[in-house]
């Protein structure tokens, strides 16, 4: 899962550049700005959580062996 995490980082801040370079001539700096980083604090906090959440604690337990009976 955490190459979900990394992946995620990666789509999102390449989404925050596209962001910010179509919105270059649209509106003032100040506005786009405050845009990328709401887009970047989302690829944070979405990156955290999957790391956070896909950590297991506990190791996984294995089935008992089943032994063949003929």
């Amino acid at each position: 899962m955490m190459i979900t995490a990394i992946i995620f980082v990666i789509f999102i801040l390449a989404v925050a550049a596209a962001t910010f370079f179509v919105l270059k001539r649209a509106i003032k700096m100040a506005i786009r700005a405050a845009i990328v980083a709401l887009i970047l604090l989302i690829a944070v906090v979405g990156s955290a959580s999957l790391w956070w959440f896909s950590t297991d604690k506990t190791p996984a337990k294995n089935p008992p062996a089943m032994k063949k009976s003929r």
